[in-house]
Parts: structure tokens; C-alpha cells; sequence
């Protein structure tokens, strides 16, 4: 054990009520069921591990401790689940080397002795962090297989039965370098979603069998928006966010299959005062249409140590359930482990349940709470909210002003959902309308028009326009036009005068993924470092920081059919604006 780990362990077992930090061993398969019906669960948020910095979690810890032993003598069905990222993403010794101490080896080990001294058994679910050791492992496979083999986990995704026919179920993000777009993004690799259709078809709700799952993220449609900004407009807010069919596979199975009556989630670092922070599966028709969230609570969980908060808040969660049910509580970290019902959900048969919430929205203005507005399209009983713009009698939807509270969305005729958040123009989800991501930034857009305009041509006009443009020549038009109306996006300046054209991506979605992954980032910044000082070499300046680097991407910056220049106006050529 390193110096660290051991001053950690010291930390942690002076905090706790127990005279030992040592960590147990328990069987994946299912907790030693004393009563069969009760159950109580305690869930860890974001960890992130200092072990400069244990005394948060020698405190946490000692706040679940008596709450364990209590259901240990009355049933005996408890566990604990941790929700992932389990390490500092920084250097916890920069004076020594510049090494995260995320994803690492030494990471993994203190966080499984913390986590098997609760004295029940845990589970823990791969977070984006998880596979972080960049400096001790060339790939992502090396680097799970000793989280794997750290935590005693033969797969990225668990199943624990901790009481009659009530199944504890997570599954955990495995990629990192190989991310297409950003490292950040949670990603449930195929395998494990297969593994999980199959265990919700198998324990169906009409055998009365109850699922509760757990990921680092939660999925879209969950309908959670206690969210921050960075994740939406930077495409890692949802499981498999940059994946369209895959991130719409999660909800479509809570849909289908009534088994699944809870997801909890971390990933945000926001507390769980807000009512927003837990959604229900129906609400009464007077307070709006229905969600169409199957039959599950969905929960997000904020975290135990003050210097991981963006809120402020430093929160677990508890689950208390029976057969009629089951509680949400909070365990307040920062009011002596003070426990809170947040709220009660009760069984009505094997296929519905019903939730109340148990205290008022606590939520206050803080610039790291970011409530997503979320558009409504409304049903049979409520029509759509009032920021839905529709289409005027030409098929266009007027150009407006866009301020930074400005409110509104729609639908293109492709069945894209695009709107207004902060100022910024955002893609939502077709059918949960879940924000997606960034498609023009506040900073080019507050203070400008924009609509939505018809584009598409009959035949003849459109072969006698595309003779004219470059490449583009002969193009069938008829199958260009087909039956969709085509349309395009317009942003006006009203100073210049300038009018720009909103493009979608080459799959037709609008949301830019312009984050892309980590190791390819770093390596674009050692080019720019290398460059730094090469040029102040070259030209003879006192400090690299003097030297003016800038860098050029591809692969589109122009509608031309030929590629002649690389260049991007405004950065490595002039503007032509």
C-alpha cells in the first residue's frame, strides 16, 4: 500500500465508528435474504477520490454506517452501490508528476477498500473517469480489465438480488481513448445493452418481478433537468449521447417493460434538493401531459466530498423498500448524516406505481444550476407550450429575435427538434425532447434573427441552378426533392446585413459534435506547445508564450465540390465576413 492509500485508510478509520478499514468480501449473485420482502440500499455519487482530501469520506462513511447495521439486524437485505467516477481527474501529486490519479491503479484499489468497508456488499458502475489512466495503460481494455479485477467484477454490469423478486442492475461505461467524439461521454457498449434486454424480458413486472438500475449517467428521456451546462451543449449529457438509435434504447425499454421501477444516476455533482431531480412515471392530467415513462422513478445523486460540488451540496441516496414500495431519501452529509424522505412511491399491481414528493423544491439561484427548459408538444388533453412556434401559411416560420431568455422551439419537416436555451440554439430529442446539444452558441447568435424557410425546388429550377455550382453538375434533382419538404435554418445580422445558413450534419441531425475525444486533444496540445517553442526559437523571442500558434481542423469549411483551399477565413486567412 502507498503512502497515500495508507494516510487515507488512517483518515478514513479515525472518521468511522469502526476500529477497522478493511474491506469485505461478498458474492455478486444475491445478498443473504433474511426477510423476503425488505430492503435498503445505499448509493454513492460521483466519488472522486483525493487522498489528500479523505476527511469527506471517513464522515459519509460514518453517516451509512448505523443506517446499515440497523436494516443488518432487522432483515439483513442491504448493499451499497457506488455510481462511478471514483478518482480525482488531476495530478494528487503535481509536485512529483503530472499523472491523473483517475482510472489509475492506486485509484481503483483506495476506492475498493473504501467501498468494501461499509460492511455490506457493493456494486460499482464504470462513471467517464473510470477508464482514465492514460499514463499506466495504452488502451481501454487494459485499463477495464483492472477495474475488473479490482473491484471483483467479472463484467462491466451487475446483478444482485437483494430481495424477493428485487433485482439490482447496473451497467458501466468501457470506452475512453477509443470515444468517437468526447472521453466524457457514458457509453453502455452493445453487449451490455443486449444483457440488459435480456434480463428485463426475462423478469417480467406480471411475475412481480421489480428492477432497480444504476449508471453514471442517466439515459434521455429521463426527463431530469437539475443538469449542467457543459454536458448538454458538449454532447455527454445522456447514456450513449453521441449515438441516436442507442441513446433512444434505454428509454424505448423502460417503455416496454414495467419491471424497471427505478434509475438512479449521478454525473451532474448537483444536490438533490430539487424537486427536478426526481421524475416520476405519471403525473394527475391537470398538471400536464403524460410523461411516458413507463413505470420508473427516475433519480439523479449528488456527492459526498465539498470539493467535488458544483452546488454546494455533498449527498447520498437511500432506498427503503418493501413490498408495497419503496422510499427516496437523502442522506445529508453536511447536516450530520441527517436522513430526509424525499419521496414515496407506491405500488398500484405489478405494471404502475405512484410517487409523491415529499418536500418542496428547495432549488435557489446558483451559477452552477443550470435548469434545462424543456419543451412540451403537449397530447390529446394539453396542447403544446407557448414557446412552440409554428409555420405560416407559406410553410415558413417568421424571423424573430433572440435575446438570452428568449423561449422557444419547433419542429423541421424532418422531424428534428430544434430551440432556444440560454440564448443558445439547441437540438432536442425528436421524441423525449431531452436536449441533445450546441448547434449555434449564444455568443453568435443573442441579438440576431432567425427562421426557418422552405429551400427545396421543383426539378427543372433545381438542374437549372445546380449547372451552376461547382461539382454539381447533373445531380438528379428529382430524387433531391423527393417527398420531404426541404428546409433551412437562417440567422440574420441586423447590423451587417449579413444572413447565415444553418447546415445539418450529414445524418441530418443539426447538434455539433465538436468535442472530440481526450487523447486526441492532448495530443493537439503538445503540437501547439511544440510549435510554441519552435517559433520562439526561430524568431528569437524571450518566452514561448510570446509566439502567436493557432491550429486548423477540417473536414468542411465550404459547399464547394472541389477542394482547393484548407484555410479557415477569420484564423488562417482573412474573414469574408
Amino acid at each position: 500500500m502507498s503512502f497515500y492509500l495508507a494516510a487515507a485508510a488512517a483518515i478514513l478509520a479515525a472518521a468511522s465508528s469502526t476500529d477497522a478499514f478493511a474491506p469485505a468480501t461478498y458474492s455478486r449473485a444475491s445478498t443473504a435474504l433474511r426477510s423476503t420482502d425488505e430492503f435498503v440500499v445505499g448509493i454513492l455519487g460521483d466519488l472522486h477520490m483525493d487522498p489528500r482530501k479523505m476527511e469527506d469520506y471517513g464522515t459519509g462513511r460514518s453517516h451509512f454506517l448505523p443506517i446499515f447495521e440497523e436494516a443488518k439486524s432487522k432483515h439483513g437485505n442491504v448493499a451499497l452501490v457506488s455510481l462511478g467516477d471514483l478518482g480525482e481527474s488531476k495530478s494528487v501529486r503535481p509536485e512529483e508528476t503530472s499523472e491523473l490519479f483517475a482510472g489509475t491503479t492506486e485509484c481503483h484499489t483506495m476506492a475498493a477498500e473504501f467501498l468494501g468497508s461499509f460492511g455490506v456488499p457493493y456494486d460499482v458502475v464504470g462513471g467517464n473517469h473510470d477508464l482514465e489512466g492514460l499514463d499506466e495503460f495504452e488502451t481501454d481494455k487494459e485499463n477495464l480489465d483492472m477495474y475488473l479485477k479490482v473491484h471483483n467484477k467479472e463484467t462491466p454490469y451487475f446483478s444482485r438480488q437483494v430481495a424477493d423478486k428485487t433485482l439490482l442492475v447496473g451497467m458501466g461505461s468501457t470506452l475512453f481513448r477509443d470515444a468517437v467524439y468526447t472521453s466524457h461521454e457514458v457509453t453502455i457498449d452493445q453487449e451490455q445493452i443486449d444483457w440488459f434486454e435480456n434480463l428485463v424480458k426475462t423478469h417480467p413486472a406480471e411475475e412481480g418481478w421489480k428492477v432497480f438500475v444504476f449508471t453514471h449517467a442517466p439515459p434521455n428521456g429521463s426527463g431530469l433537468r437539475v443538469l449542467q451546462e457543459n454536458h448538454v451543449v458538449n454532447g455527454c449529457c445522456w447514456l450513449n449521447h453521441s449515438n441516436e438509435k442507442q441513446c433512444k434504447k434505454f428509454i424505448e425499454l423502460v417503455r416496454e417493460h414495467r419491471c424497471i421501477k427505478a434509475w438512479f444516476s449521478g454525473h451532474f455533482h448537483l444536490g438533490q434538493d430539487y424537486q427536478d431531480s426526481i421524475t416520476f412515471p405519471t403525473i394527475d392530467p391537470k398538471d400536464g401531459p403524460y410523461p411516458n415513462r413507463g413505470s420508473c422513478v427516475f433519480a439523479q445523486t449528488s456527492v459526498m466530498r465539498a470539493g467535488t460540488s458544483r452546488d454546494g451540496r455533498q449527498q447520498s441516496r437511500l432506498i427503503r423498500g418493501n413490498k408495497d414500495g419503496f422510499e427516496i431519501c437523502t442522506v445529508d452529509h453536511q447536516k450530520d448524516g441527517k436522513i430526509r424522505l424525499d419521496a414515496t412511491i407506491s405500488y398500484k399491481g405489478d405494471t404502475n406505481e405512484v410517487g409523491v414528493y415529499a418536500h418542496e423544491d428547495e432549488a435557489y439561484d446558483h451559477d452552477s444550476y443550470f435548469k434545462v427548459y424543456a419543451p412540451c408538444a403537449g397530447d390529446k388533453l394539453h396542447p403544446p407550450d407557448d414557446g412552440f412556434r409554428r409555420y405560416n401559411s407559406d410553410g415558413n416560420i417568421e424571423p424573430f429575435d433572440i435575446e438570452a431568455d428568449t423561449v422557444a422551439w419547433w419542429y423541421m419537416s424532418c422531424g428534428r427538434a430544434l430551440g432556444m436555451l440560454n440564448g443558445n440554439l439547441i437540438e432536442y430529442d425528436s421524441s423525449t425532447l431531452a436536449p441533445l446539444g450546441l448547434v449555434v452558441g449564444a455568443d453568435e447568435l443573442v441579438g440576431k434573427k432567425i427562421g426557418v424557410i422552405n429551400s427545396g425546388l421543383d426539378a427543372d429550377t433545381c438542374e437549372m441552378m445546380m449547372d451552376e455550382v461547382e461539382g454539381m453538375e447533373g445531380a438528379d434533382c428529382a430524387a433531391l426533392a423527393g417527398d420531404l419538404r426541404e428546409q433551412a435554418v437562417v440567422l440574420l445580422d441586423k447590423k451587417t446585413m449579413q444572413v447565415t445558413v444553418v447546415q445539418p450534419n450529414e445524418d441530418g441531425s443539426y447538434w455539433r459534435k465538436i468535442v472530440r475525444n481526450k487523447m486526441v486533444r492532448m495530443k493537439e496540445v503538445r503540437r501547439v506547445k511544440a510549435a510554441k517553442i519552435w517559433a520562439a526559437d526561430l524568431l528569437g523571442l524571450e518566452d514561448d508564450s510570446e509566439a502567436k500558434v493557432v491550429s486548423s481542423w477540417g473536414p468542411y469549411t465550404t459547399t464547394s465540390g472541389t477542394a482547393k483551399k484548407t484555410s479557415v477565413p477569420g484564423l488562417t486567412a482573412p474573414s469574408a465576413l
